[in-house]
């Protein structure tokens, strides 16, 4: 069995998403942007060890988090090498939203497309998709039939594309060519707000409907 929680973080409330084994109690965690205690005090609920921190993209409210994380967990830092870039303007973006800057983050690993992450049992393929930003990420379980989004697809709507390292053609070209391929039962955990699914997304999101 595959343990769950996704709550928000942060002011501007990005949805973490903590996911254990709940045969081995091995864990990974997803875009711990912010309210480490939180986050460690449901890994500890559930007397998870943290294997691998999992970034979606390089925003402040998705990654601001990481690093207290690892401290506390001693566990790696995964992300896409497009969204390094974003890394030298977390301290711009916090002053965007009126935060503290986080200490500099370091990356362990890289995120690679078509890879598997995984902690225990509980196992997700990466999928390149860019548009938010040049390295955005998903992560699809297919056991579980879930996908965690990050910033690209949400209920009803899609990733902003204005800030840097966005475009609106490779967002659109990500959820058309990636995203809808998978089945229309997947769950959607978006970044923000609340879940969805790939059918209710495909049947009325005004940003997917084939022009």
């Amino acid at each position: 069995m595959v343990i769950h929680e996704v709550f928000p973080v942060g002011p501007l409330q990005c949805n973490c998403s903590v996911m254990g084994d709940e045969r081995t109690r091995e864990a990974m965690v997803v875009d711990p942007g912010d309210d480490i205690e939180h986050v460690l005090a449901v890994l500890q609920k559930h007397q998870l060890t943290v294997r691998q921190i999992v970034i979606t993209h390089g925003h402040i409210d998705h990654i601001g988090g990481a690093m207290k994380l690892k401290a506390a967990t001693g566990a790696p830092i995964l992300m896409n090498e497009g969204d390094l870039e974003q890394l030298p303007m977390l301290e711009i973006q916090a002053a965007w939203i009126g935060v503290a800057p986080p200490s500099p983050v370091k990356i362990d690993a890289l995120l690679i497309d078509a890879a598997t992450v995984n902690a225990g049992g509980v196992q997700a393929t990466v999928m390149h998709t860019p548009g938010h930003t040049a390295g955005s990420s998903c992560l699809y379980l297919p056991a579980e039939k879930k996908l965690i989004a990050g910033d690209t697809l949400f209920a009803g709507s899609i990733g902003r594309t204005d800030l840097p390292g966005g475009s609106f053609e490779k967002i659109i070209d990500s959820l058309h060519s990636r995203v809808l391929a998978l089945p229309d039962e997947t769950v959607v955990i978006p970044g923000h707000g609340p879940a969805t699914s790939i059918g209710e997304e495909r049947a009325t999101n005004p940003f997917l409907q084939r022009r």
